[in-house]
């Protein structure tokens, strides 16, 4: 199976479960024996477990293999060896306490996440609904903004005792 794919396999299958805070690094430079690492956060025992597992089963229903998973007997750490990419999921303390990031993330690789379906189809007719487009939400939006500006400034302005007629005469 290609990488790519089989990465893509992985972060969808940890986004499917709700996981948290995941980063994919390429050590193809650093290591001869893997090609990615994939760090991801559980918040609990049993979250991290179903995480594992739940990569397992997308892998090899994908038809990629699945060399060893290990560490989930306990669930804080557990580790997911698919050959050329290495899983780990843990907890938020585990996860700080040893901080592979700082020992795999010189080459974070970017996730292009794709948008659910769910998510997409919601937009688009609340979109059409409303009678906006994409620019039009996106002008309203500057419009509030600089709405907000401009009564922030003269709130400070009246803080200050000065008032706006004041200092233009």
């Amino acid at each position: 199976m290609d990488i790519r794919r089989l990465q893509r396999v992985v972060v969808e299958a940890l986004e499917d479960n709700k996981a948290q805070n995941i980063n994919v690094f390429n050590t193809s430079g650093l290591s001869d024996m893997f090609d990615r690492v994939v760090v991801a956060t559980g918040t609990s025992n049993r979250q991290t477990r179903a995480l594992a597992y739940h990569v397992v089963q997308k892998v090899k229903e994908a038809g990629g293999r699945v060399v060893s998973v290990e560490g989930a007997e306990v669930g804080e750490w557990v580790l997911v060896d698919l050959g050329e990419i290495v899983v780990h999921v843990m907890q938020p303390q585990v996860r700080a306490y040893y901080a592979l990031e700082e020992l795999w993330g010189a080459k974070p690789v970017a996730l292009k996440r794709a948008e659910p379906a769910v998510k997409r189809v919601a937009r688009k007719a609340a979109g059409t609904e409303a009678g906006q487009g994409r620019s039009a939400s996106k002008t309203a939006a500057r419009k509030n903004a600089t709405r907000k500006t401009a009564s922030a400034r003269t709130g400070k302005a009246r803080a200050s005792g000065v008032s706006r007629r004041r200092s233009d005469a």
